[in-house]
């Protein structure tokens, strides 16, 4: 997309409009004396010749609101991993060109997924001591940037102010998204999406409802099988989530799973329910990075552990580290969980949805192994929705 062509106002909405005005010379007296039967002929043809059509479409979204595109944008960035993956649900995977932290940018998925590609190292928009560099934005010359503006401002560490948004929104691509992941922010006054929600917006960005709708009947069948057969509530355990990132972890932050961020969307399918609910313990969020140690959790004693930090390690590697630690552990081998062998990787911090669905079965099959093995979902229907042939 030529950046000539990009015309948005920053955080606000309606994009300017602009158009090429064509002007032509005088010949002297040889044009202020063309004949009638040329005349006639002009006049004809502007009365059967249409105007052109006007492609312009705009797409809605908390908190920029409207943003008009005259064409539908080629590559993008994203910074939460989860809008990557949502790109690549519309077969767009390939034109992603960075994220905001690739240590947290998962592909693996997609090799069960026959003809889904996606971009293989994207560049990192975090740079040293998480400051974001203005100046990336014009590099990567998005068309369009998947991010929470308020996300980019109300981070102090990113270094970023209002009028970095502006500019590059007026020289570079409009910003289209909105913080998902948690719904612990303080600033996030504004509505949130679910999971769902924001994807149908991506895919009216980049003009591919249809594929969204084919990916959105898998999700709606699945989901539905998984709730119809599962146990009754007084028979799911509960889960305390937490982020350790150590092979040997001593400390830990808490996150609450009754939060209704998308990356917890797996957990609410399942019925698991949050083994902090009523202990007076916070969940991580920008403003609170409160810990808490094996003396905490034995107190609190959750049926089962979910640790974030850990997606890049297989279950088996999982197991054969952490667990074996925690089994070894003078207190973490006093927690129930422990005990009964209920001690999981927690999952990705961003999640999309064809993630989504693989973490469903993941879990579900971890948690329910009497009710649920195998694939819960066709991978050739999912990957032909992807391509567009659904």
């Amino acid at each position: 997309m030529d950046i000539n062509r990009r015309r948005f106002v920053g955080l606000g909405g309606t994009a300017l409009t602009g158009a090429l005005a064509g002007c032509t010379g005088s010949s002297g007296d040889q044009e202020a004396t063309e004949t009638e039967s040329d005349a006639a002929t002009t006049e004809a043809d502007a009365t059967t010749t249409a105007p052109p059509e006007d492609t312009s479409y705009t797409v809605s979204m908390a908190p920029v609101g409207d943003v008009t595109f005259d064409e539908v944008p080629e590559t993008f960035t994203a910074y939460e991993s989860g809008y990557a993956d949502m790109g690549t649900a519309l077969g767009k995977g390939e034109d992603l060109l960075a994220v905001g932290n690739t240590a947290r940018y998962y592909t693996d998925h997609l090799a069960e997924l026959d003809g889904v590609t996606a971009t293989e190292e994207p560049t990192q928009l975090l740079g040293d001591s998480y400051a974001i560099d203005r100046e990336l934005f014009y590099e990567l010359d998005s068309d369009v940037h998947l991010i929470d503006p308020q996300w980019l401002l109300n981070n102090g560490y990113f270094k970023l102010e209002r009028s970095d948004i502006d500019t590059v929104v007026e020289d570079v691509g409009p910003f289209v998204g909105n913080t998902i992941f948690r719904r612990t922010d303080p600033w996030h006054e504004y509505r949130y999406y679910s999971l769902y929600d924001a994807f149908e917006k991506v895919a009216q960005v980049f003009d591919r409802v249809d594929r969204y709708e084919a990916v959105k009947a898998i999700h709606d069948e699945t989901v539905a099988q998984v709730g119809a057969n599962l146990p009754s509530a007084d028979a799911r355990p509960n889960a305390l989530l937490c982020f350790g990132a150590s092979d040997e972890p001593e400390q830990f932050y808490p996150y609450r799973l009754s939060d209704k961020g998308t990356n917890k969307k797996q957990f609410r399918d399942l019925g698991i329910t949050d083994a902090l609910s009523g202990t007076g313990v916070s969940g991580l969020s920008t403003n609170d990075r409160g810990q808490i140690d094996y003396e905490t959790m034995l107190q609190v004693d959750p049926d089962s552990i979910l640790l974030r930090g850990h997606e890049g390690k297989t279950e088996q590697e999982f197991q054969d580290s952490v667990v074996s630690f925690m089994q070894d552990h003078d207190v973490a081998s006093e927690l129930t969980a422990v005990q009964e062998g209920r001690v999981f990787r927690g999952g990705p911090i961003y999640q999309g949805p064809l993630q989504h669905l693989f973490n469903l079965e993941r879990f579900a099959t971890l948690y329910f192994p009497e009710r649920f093995s195998g694939d819960l979902f066709s991978r050739a229907d999912l990957a032909a929705a992807v391509r567009g042939e659904a």
